[in-house]
């Protein structure tokens, strides 16, 4: 059975990748505790967010919001460039100012279940400069480097907001591979973690048959459907008691109603939670 596992630990409130590799990396389907911008520059790249597949141009920009299901799919015969910023969604909270959410354009992406931004040319030169004055701030120790960092960086999710408030990539066809009816039947598992999501009352919802249910969730997505809604409860079970639910209580709020059952659950899928303790304060250093 595949697996769909927790990757990377943000301790910053942001941190910015600029990686360009051309080796054999096959990446498995999984998630972050944390936003993720993928800025696509060089390659040929499929990225399947939620189960839906998007066809990467040069200035891409793919809005991964925090615990969505993801995978690249990378050919490695062209070299691969990306720059990576991930972004902790409560240092954006923390910095919104009369209305102006810096988060709207991940909000906008898991409301329209769409991550993909193309930006226009005049759009992509604005990022371009302001994606090269981050990371020169980033890499930077004179005096004044931390703030203008964190100066530059805000300016630059001003900057996204903005595009993304007036992009129509969603209208763009050949951008994206996606299945209506499937992306039906996730918003409903997403939207109703503490109810009987048995294959059975799914297909029943959707008026379909058991087994044509599995055969087009694992065309689609590449993984069983039995397997997400698995992860997706442990994943709000974990929010949960981060925020201080109890534990019993937060199994029986994500459809466990067995409390050994849940705990295994964690177990085998391999989540490692550390219970009992506080959120821990996260900083840009």
């Amino acid at each position: 059975m595949e697996m769909i596992n927790k990757r990377g630990y943000l301790k910053e409130d942001f941190r910015l990748f600029h990686i360009r590799d051309q080796v054999e990396l096959e990446l498995g389907y999984h998630y972050h505790e944390f936003d993720k911008i993928v800025v696509f520059l060089t390659g040929n790249v499929t990225y399947v967010v939620e189960g839906k597949a998007y066809f990467l141009k040069p200035w891409d920009i793919l809005l991964v919001p925090h615990n969505q299901i993801h995978r690249p799919i990378i050919d490695p015969s062209e070299p691969y460039e990306r720059i990576i910023l991930w972004v902790n969604a409560d240092y954006l909270r923390d910095h919104c100012l009369g209305g102006d959410d810096l988060r709207q354009c991940f909000t906008m992406a898991e409301e329209k279940s769409f991550s993909l931004i193309r930006p226009e040319n005049a759009d992509r030169v604005t990022l371009m400069k302001q994606l090269n004055t981050v990371e020169s701030a980033m890499g930077a120790q004179e005096f004044g480097h931390e703030l203008l960092s964190r100066t530059t960086f805000l300016q630059f999710m001003i900057e996204l907001n903005r595009i993304a408030l007036k992009d129509h990539t969603a209208m763009v066809k050949e951008a994206f591979r996606s299945d209506p009816k499937l992306e039906e039947i996730i918003a409903y598992v997403n939207a109703n973690l503490e109810k009987d999501l048995s294959l059975e009352s799914i297909a029943r919802q959707f008026y379909m048959s058991k087994s044509y249910l599995m055969h087009k969730f694992k065309e689609m997505t590449g993984y069983s459907a039995h397997k997400y809604i698995q992860q997706k409860r442990l994943i709000q079970a974990a929010e949960l008691i981060r925020d201080g639910v109890p534990v019993v209580e937060a199994g029986q709020r994500c459809g466990y109603g067995d409390y050994s059952a849940f705990l295994r659950a964690f177990k085998t899928a391999q989540v490692k939670l550390t219970l009992n303790l506080s959120p821990s304060v996260i900083r840009f250093r």
